[in-house]
């Protein structure tokens, strides 16, 4: 009986962090999609390119009110010794972690296949978009310096862009000097031939793999909670009246 109870209130006290966490998550995106300049000027130049190329206001309130609703239903169901609300805890827990597992495999054994349909996607969108939509460009200047790449592929994904047909070369990124970072001349196609600076997807991909063990503690980390809160869910469930 002791064990039942102490489980039942760090259940409660553990979901009311994650309620307060998801009422920020919907705060914050609120805040973004109404007051999106004022935020982006509290938080700096550089999250103002990151926000706006994955619409962050959006993805945070989606994000909120997941995690809100999962806090609700496991400070409910424990709190009101409720089966009904901790089967909807488990299950919407449940879900989560099968789409986590699933994309995980996904990224693993599909990365090839996720290559080729993204390029399907932005690379048109760079042919169209860049140096003329002011966020998109923003958003690939800053990935482009700051992973030390050019492109999606690489700097044939900028052939006959509007950027390159008008301006006549390409961003300085295609041809920046891998030890100093310095352009001395005009970025043409010869010239970023000849530098072959790395795509920024397989710049990403290098990242991660270079801190696959970080990455993968994390991942670890986050589905032994998950798990943990799910069999603590089941556990009340089944001890119940």
């Amino acid at each position: 009986m002791q064990c039942f109870k102490f489980i039942k209130v760090m259940m409660f006290l553990f979901n009311l962090l994650i309620f307060l966490c998801g009422a920020a998550l919907l705060a914050v995106g609120i805040w973004v999609s109404v007051d999106g300049p004022s935020f982006l000027q509290t938080f700096g130049s550089l999250s103002s390119s990151a926000m706006q190329f994955v619409n962050v206001g959006y993805f945070l309130i989606a994000a909120g009110v997941v995690i809100f609703i999962l806090g609700f239903l496991g400070c409910y169901g424990a709190h009101s010794e409720n089966k009904c609300a901790l089967m909807m805890f488990f299950s919407i827990l449940l879900l989560i972690f099968i789409a986590e597992l699933a994309a995980a495999v996904v990224a693993l054994v599909y990365t090839t296949m996720a290559e080729q349909l993204l390029t399907l996607v932005v690379v048109p969108a760079i042919k169209k978009d860049y140096g003329y939509q002011t966020d998109f460009t923003q958003v690939w200047n800053s990935t482009m310096e700051g992973l030390k790449c050019c492109g999606f592929n690489n700097y044939t994904d900028f052939n006959s862009s509007r950027f390159v047909q008008e301006n006549g070369v390409f961003p300085q990124y295609c041809c920046a000097n891998p030890a100093n970072r310095t352009v001395d001349e005009p970025c043409t196609a010869a010239k970023a031939q000849t530098m072959n600076v790395q795509g920024c997807f397989h710049q990403l991909l290098h990242g991660i793999r270079t801190n696959a063990v970080t990455v993968g503690g994390v991942a670890v980390g986050v589905a032994a909670l998950e798990l943990a809160a799910m069999a603590v869910s089941m556990y009340l469930y089944c001890n119940l009246k």
